[in-house]
């Protein structure tokens, strides 16, 4: 062929597709290095790529969660609130939850029973609207507290002026024994529950903090009235290792051991299948809220399609990471998650 007939084609061919060439370099170039051995191999999906076309944007089913529909099963996981920068940070969440039909819980409010202080922190629901679920948060040492003091009218008080749809309460016995100030639980946190849920007029979620928890606790759980279970299980962070790390030197080389203990979200899921399956258990709370070592949307497409309840999965620290800037960021970090579902929907199927 000749010199002019093969300029011709190229040129033929670029002007179709004028990044042709560059691409197939790129393509050359990279390879040797996109190479996967079989063993890094994801297993956790049959992979099918004949059966559908590129999803949409905004494919992704809606789904009624805690009574309201969300626009994609994402729950943006509690994190902060009476620091300098909580309110950036909150803000900015309740904004991409306003804007992607996502749910929110807050940090700890534990500093709005009394005060008004720190309100600005946590005030976020005129930036995602009523359309979707926003949860205040109070730890169960608080809550006890509350009962013992006759003042567990103030959660509603909290409730109203954060106009939040209802409460988490953060169950968390080895953060308060190995926190330097924490609180010590007078009653098994479970009774405490059961007592609140005697006059509580608000929806309530129970979640440990880092280290999930295991069968028997769970199946006491899905027995009660209440709205959800979060899991917050072991894998993400761990608020009792947060403590130890806050301790002497002699405390955490003693107790470290206690931080290595809890359960991972896949773990907890064979958990309260079982839980689900089991004829002799009346369940009475149906929804659950998978967080806990979820890093990005392959870890939480596969745990909500292996749970038999209607589930979201949680997020905290990869929400954490890009919210503490410019929206923009967090923006751009949402978008690619549920891009990421997306496609997992179109082709992938969980084994």
């Amino acid at each position: 062929m000749s010199k002019e007939i093969e300029d011709k084609i190229t040129k033929l061919f670029t002007e179709d597709d004028p990044t042709a060439s560059s691409r197939k370099k790129d393509h050359i170039d990279l390879a040797f290095k996109s190479q996967i051995e079989s063993g890094s191999l994801d297993k956790r999906f049959y992979y099918e790529p004949l059966l559908a076309a590129h999803p949409s944007n905004n494919s992704f089913p809606k789904l009624n969660f805690l009574n309201k529909e969300m626009k994609v099963p994402i729950w943006v996981s509690s994190m902060t609130g009476g620091t300098g920068v909580a309110k950036t940070i909150n803000q900015n969440l309740a904004k991409a939850c306003g804007e992607f039909g996502m749910g929110m819980g807050l940090g700890s409010c534990r500093s709005l029973l009394y005060s008004n202080d720190t309100l600005a922190d946590f005030d976020v629901r005129h930036l995602m609207t009523d359309e979707y679920p926003l949860y205040a948060n109070l730890g169960i040492a608080q809550v006890e507290k509350l009962i013992k003091g006759n003042e567990l009218y103030l959660v509603n008080e909290l409730l109203d002026k954060l106009k939040a749809d209802g409460l988490i309460i953060h169950v968390n016995p080895f953060q308060e024994w190995l926190q330097p100030e924490g609180d010590r639980f007078e009653e098994a946190p479970i009774d405490t529950i059961k007592e609140v849920l005697k006059t509580a007029n608000y929806p309530i979620i129970v979640k440990e903090v880092g280290q999930g928890m295991g069968y028997e606790s769970l199946k006491a759980l899905f027995e009660l009235p209440i709205a959800a279970v979060d899991f917050a299980a072991s894998g993400g962070t761990n608020f009792s290792n947060v403590e130890l790390l806050r301790s002497d030197v002699t405390k955490q080389e003693t107790f470290n051991n206690l931080a290595m203990i809890g359960h991972t979200a896949e773990e907890m899921v064979d958990y309260a299948n079982q839980i689900k399956n089991d004829r002799n258990i009346n369940i009475q709370c149906k929804e659950v809220i998978i967080s806990g070592g979820v890093k990005n949307f392959l870890d939480g497409y596969y745990l909500i399609n292996k749970l038999a309840f209607t589930s979201v999965y949680g997020q905290a620290s990869g929400f954490l990471k890009h919210s503490m800037g410019d929206y923009a960021e967090l923006k751009q970090y949402v978008e690619a998650q549920i891009a990421g579902l997306e496609i997992s929907r179109a082709y992938l199927k969980v084994k």
